[in-house]
């Protein structure tokens, strides 16, 4: 994976930095495996907005994903490295020794032509799928299930990855990307590797259109609004603001929003750093 730093030829272009899909082997998606991605707007059913600064973006068709690694024990072949208008990271689609066709999260250094497997005959390799009982201790491992058979919800964006550090009974402890270490059942699955494009986070944008691009409309300061609008709007010139918080008031910059009395607390057996 590398990036590349454009001429200045506009002013947009001076300090973008782009991706340099070096790893990206095609540009048209699997038609099977594509659905409408419709937009909303930031708007729910009645028409209310309910999510500020989201509307507009470029079309996109909604890549299906395989986030369970259900086909245990069926090889399947890498065809093709793909781009995901949808997420960070890279997608891989492969085809099965029984001819089906699927989406998965692509691992650093997955290639074309490589076998990856899932489930229980599979080795600690990049790519393959295994349950967390299985996996040698102190693996790099991403796309990680967090109850059995829901499908991979943690490390699945470019770059991130967790690392399995013991087993005690039926748990093993998992050091997450945010540096907490939490306890998951033996029996979810996990996805041997780095997810793929690492260098997502040295992307420069270089304009503003960019990100009009991506559907994400310009984000006002609260403390401009009005009192009305915003806890901290308000104040003659430049004298406004107070303590940081959100539009309903919960204070922000260290303030703790997570209950004390969630049922999975127990499973956190050291919180993330600040």
């Amino acid at each position: 994976m590398s990036v590349r730093k454009l001429k200045p030829i506009t002013p947009g272009q001076r300090f973008r930095v782009v991706n340099g899909f070096d790893t990206i082997t095609t540009d048209k998606p699997e038609k099977s495996l594509t659905a409408p991605n419709k937009r909303s707007g930031g708007r729910n059913n009645s028409g209310k907005m309910t999510m500020r600064y989201t509307g507009g973006g470029h079309k996109a068709q909604y890549r299906i994903i395989d986030f369970k690694r259900d086909k245990n024990g069926i090889p399947a072949t890498v065809k093709s490295i793909e781009y995901d208008p949808n997420r960070t990271a890279f997608i891989a689609l492969v085809f099965y020794a029984d001819g089906e066709k699927r989406y998965v999260i692509a691992q650093n250094g997955l290639k074309v032509g490589q076998i990856i497997v899932s489930g229980e005959g599979a080795t600690p390799d990049i790519g393959n799928a295994m349950l967390l009982s299985k996996i040698p201790l102190g693996t790099t491992i991403s796309c990680i299930e967090l109850h059995p058979g829901q499908g991979a919800v943690i490390a699945r964006s470019a770059g991130s990855f967790a690392q399995l550090m013991a087993r005690e009974g039926k748990y093993a402890i998992v050091k997450m990307p945010s540096g907490e270490t939490r306890m998951i059942l033996l029996t979810c699955m996990a996805t041997i590797g780095v997810v793929s494009n690492s260098d997502h986070q040295l992307l420069v944008s270089g304009k503003a259109g960019r990100s009009r691009w991506l559907g994400r409309r310009p984000r006002t300061r609260p403390v401009v609004m009005n009192p009305v609008d915003h806890p901290m709007g308000g104040g003659e010139g430049k004298s406004s603001g107070g303590h940081p918080r959100s539009r309903n008031g919960i204070p922000a910059k260290g303030f703790k929003t997570r209950s004390k009395t969630k049922a999975s607390n127990k499973y956190i057996l050291e919180r993330r750093k600040k």
